[in-house]
């Protein structure tokens, strides 16, 4: 009778593992989902600042462009040209990274870093466990403890 009792628990047993591995599983696939849905909104957020940044950039560069020339014509000092080249330079890269390729050739070269410089990308002290964050946390918590009396 004991064993027939000790295979239902063990089958019990091995039911509740599978339903804990079907749940961690679930869970980790919403967080991947989940943290990838806040990873493309931040990327639509930066793109769409630097749509609206390029609308205030090249209103600048526009109204700078005429004065710099007007003043250049006026005063026949060509130098008053000179600024123009890097706000091209500027308003050029903000051009790129609003309707460009910046972001797909940066994608390929943060790709190219991950396969071949990837010791580059380590964390000092390497990645934080389990036991690294409890020993934080411990001692955080032993402090607040002595401040409190």
């Amino acid at each position: 009778m004991g064993f027939m009792v000790s295979k239902s628990m063990d089958a019990n047993f091995k039911k509740q593992q599978e339903f804990m591995l079907h749940n961690a599983r679930l869970q980790m696939e919403r967080q991947i989902l989940m943290q990838n849905q806040m990873r493309v909104r931040q990327m639509a957020m930066q793109i769409a600042w630097s749509r609206e940044f390029l609308n205030y950039f090249g209103t600048f560069f526009a109204l700078a462009t005429l004065g710099l020339t007007a003043g250049a014509i006026k005063r026949r000092r060509p130098g008053l040209f000179a600024p123009i080249v890097p706000l091209s330079f500027v308003l050029a890269y903000q051009i790129d990274m609003a309707y460009g390729t910046l972001i797909y050739r940066m994608r390929g070269e943060a790709e190219g870093i991950m396969v071949s410089e990837s010791d580059r990308l380590a964390l000092p002290h390497g990645t934080p466990t389990f036991e690294s964050i409890e020993k934080e946390r411990r001692v955080k918590s032993n402090l607040s403890s002595l401040f409190d009396k």
